[in-house]
């Protein structure tokens, strides 16, 4: 697995997912860039699938949830903020709210659970009740 394909499939997704965010849907290229992030998804699903599914079925059966494993690109969320580069003008990112896909276990009595993807390192991270708290996979 190239961590660093990954990683720069993710941060492309990610951007225009932002990008999208910040639009109104009167703008003018809103679909277009609604369709291109559609095929980046569609491709990004396509070669991380297999491998992705394998460590959120690990995450689910740590966290003892039985909530479905859903495509990698589920665990996106819509909005992302920008943290400043690393030494290697590398920009990672952080998410709040109510982004990623939620889960239920027992473990986590009636609190706001969601797993969510970021990238840059990429990482499968648990916000609980919006608040990103814990690294739950890191790809290194």
């Amino acid at each position: 697995m190239n961590w660093d394909t990954l990683d720069k499939e993710l941060t492309e997704i990610v951007e225009k997912r932002n990008q999208l965010a910040a639009m109104d849907y009167s703008d003018e290229s809103y679909d277009d860039l609604e369709e291109a992030l559609h095929d980046l998804e569609d491709d990004f699903n396509e070669n991380y699938e297999d491998r992705l599914e394998t460590e959120i079925e690990k995450i689910q059966d740590k966290l003892k949830s039985d909530t479905d494993i859903l495509l990698p690109t589920a665990y996106i969320a819509n909005v992302y903020k920008p943290l400043l580069p690393d030494a290697n003008g590398i920009i990672s990112y952080e998410v709040s709210g109510q982004q990623g896909v939620p889960i239920e276990s027992e473990q986590f009595d009636k609190q706001d659970v969601r797993i969510v993807l970021i990238p840059n390192p990429a990482r499968f991270v648990m916000l609980i009740n919006g608040r990103q708290l814990k690294d739950l996979w890191r790809s290194r």
